[in-house]
């Protein structure tokens, strides 16, 4: 979802930087882009908007993105558990798997009310993934 130039969407964050960024992760500027989360918080919701982008190197991005930070500050990531949850409501089951597998890089208990909610969904695919990803979350690998 776009926004008219100078709107803010719910982050608080204007367009302009929101599509430069998702942009640079497209054209793989992974690096940069960490470095500027490592820098600044307030840009950890756009992980979201990564997660649901329609070009695969922007989710993909995301995922390594995740992988990168988690190293580094967890908080910021759990905060955000209940906001990438929402995405396992996506009807994509590329999105819903790719929320899976980063609840399980992020493995936090708190990502567990939404797993659950999520080991029935229609893709078997996608069901798999959720009982790993819980019981990786339990200590059961």
């Amino acid at each position: 979802m776009f926004f008219t130039e100078g709107e803010e969407d719910t982050t608080g964050m204007d367009n302009e930087l929101k599509t430069m960024i998702l942009d640079h992760m497209k054209k793989g500027f992974l690096e940069n882009i960490i470095d500027m989360f490592k820098h600044d918080e307030s840009l950890y919701p756009l992980i979201i908007d990564m997660i649901k982008d329609e070009r695969m190197r922007v989710r993909l991005g995301a995922t390594a993105l995740v992988e990168e930070l988690i190293k580094a500050r967890p908080e910021p990531l759990i905060k955000l558990i209940p906001g990438i949850g929402e995405l396992l409501k996506h009807e994509s089951p590329t999105v819903r798997g790719d929320v899976v597998n980063i609840f399980e890089i992020i493995n936090h208990k708190d990502a567990l009310p939404f797993l659950l909610n999520a080991s029935n969904d229609a893709d078997a695919n996608v069901r798999d993934m959720v009982k790993d990803a819980i019981n990786r979350i339990i200590g059961i690998d």
